[in-house]
């Protein structure tokens, strides 16, 4: 068996742009975003890249959700909608504000928000919700806008794993009021943490931009405090990081569209093996994550966390998908905490999304950016350990 580690390019990626971009802001001597140009141009940049007419640089994914749940007026005992299947950040910040997330089942194939499953779930209280792009797939936003519009719903599309993705040829980021993107370490694009918000809505950034500068509006010299923010902000030197990668990004989705397609094409002939499937709506899927549902019975019973601790040790970067975020103790608690008097509207009853976290199996997308046969090599080790597995039962 070959072991693929030296095939795959390591990530994060930087070369010599990355540096210049640095020492330009080092040598600034303006490292802060309000009176530097880095975030600025990055914002600007990323804004255009995602079809947007504002970008807001921010201190991660998750306060940008937080930061926009606030400026759109969510209150303590709102309902807002989420996917049962999700890393937990997309829920805690309605848990922070008080509001209420409700876990909503996926759909099967795509590991997306299920139309059916949020329309089902809407309540008197429901205020809005939070679709998620799974790794880089696009939700059917032609049928959450449809039941946005119809319940007056806001949408913050999470786009954490979607930079750069399309739906119809609409970017992530400019289809719902607003989309939050993660630039961590594993990221598409990433400054070790980092995020931001995109919006077309001129009132909706002014309001983000209060709240992630301390309240203050940009320009003010008289300690003004307009609302009860905090320091979200993102440094010179992270947008110096970020800068370089908006040009590799169209290049580098590209390579991992097409070398997404070679894999599924070579897993779907393995007995066990379903990778995750693809609505033609979806222009681009970015894969920040390759999905694919793992049966043990198909290898020999060898458990899912023991292949991917096999498949690792071939030098494949692969993990076990999230628990359902209803399953982990953090939630648990809030909904303990919520007492007798409040119930879920689906009992908190997601099937799919349990079959999803406890099956499936993601490779991290670096893989996806190495040549074809380095991707046929990830196929070809499944073979081989589903081939070894059956070999000892024998």
């Amino acid at each position: 068996m070959s072991n693929l580690t030296e095939r795959f390019p390591s990530w994060p990626m930087a070369n010599e742009s990355e540096e210049k971009e640095l020492l330009e802001a080092l040598r600034s001597h303006q490292w802060w975003r309000m009176s530097g140009t880095k975030v600025k141009e990055f914002e600007r940049v990323f804004a255009e890249m995602h079809q947007t007419k504002h970008a807001l640089a921010v201190t991660n994914g998750t306060h940008a959700i937080q930061l926009l749940m606030s400026s759109l007026g969510v209150k303590p005992g709102d309902e807002v909608i989420v996917p049962a299947f999700t890393f937990i950040s997309t829920a805690l910040p309605v848990i922070s504000l008080g509001a209420i997330p409700v876990p909503v089942d996926v759909d099967p194939g795509t590991f997306c928000l299920d139309p059916e499953k949020v329309r089902e779930a809407v309540t008197s209280r429901t205020v809005g919700m939070i679709p998620v792009h799974m790794a880089g797939h696009m939700c059917d936003m032609d049928q959450l806008q449809q039941i946005a519009d119809e319940f007056h719903l806001f949408i913050i599309e999470d786009a954490c794993h979607a930079h750069g993705g399309e739906w119809k040829g609409k970017r992530a980021g400019s289809i719902g009021d607003a989309g939050v993107f993660s630039f961590q370490q594993f990221k598409l694009m990433t400054a070790g943490e980092g995020g931001a918000l995109t919006t077309k809505s001129q009132d909706l950034y002014e309001q983000a931009f209060l709240y992630h500068n301390v309240g203050r509006p940009f320009g003010d010299k008289k300690y003004q405090h307009l609302v009860e923010g905090s320091n979200y902000r993102l440094s010179e030197f992270q947008a110096a990081v970020l800068l370089p990668q908006t040009s590799r990004l169209t290049e580098q989705n590209e390579l991992r569209e097409r070398n997404a397609l070679i894999l599924d094409e070579e897993m779907k002939k393995i007995e066990g093996i379903i990778p995750q499937s693809r609505q033609e709506e979806c222009t681009i899927h970015t894969h920040y994550m390759y999905m694919f549902y793992y049966n043990p019975l198909k290898f020999g019973g060898i458990q899912r966390e023991r292949f991917v601790e096999m498949l690792n040790e071939q030098g494949i970067p692969a993990f076990i998908a999230y628990t359902q975020i209803h399953d982990t103790p953090i939630f648990k608690e809030f909904v303990a905490s919520l007492g007798d008097t409040y119930t879920f509207p689906n009992q908190l009853n997601c099937p799919v999304s349990k079959k999803v976290a406890e099956e499936v199996i993601w490779i991290h997308h670096r893989a996806l950016l190495g040549d074809a046969e380095s991707v046929k090599g990830i196929a070809q080790t499944v073979k081989e350990l589903q081939a070894g597995a059956e070999a000892k039962i024998s």
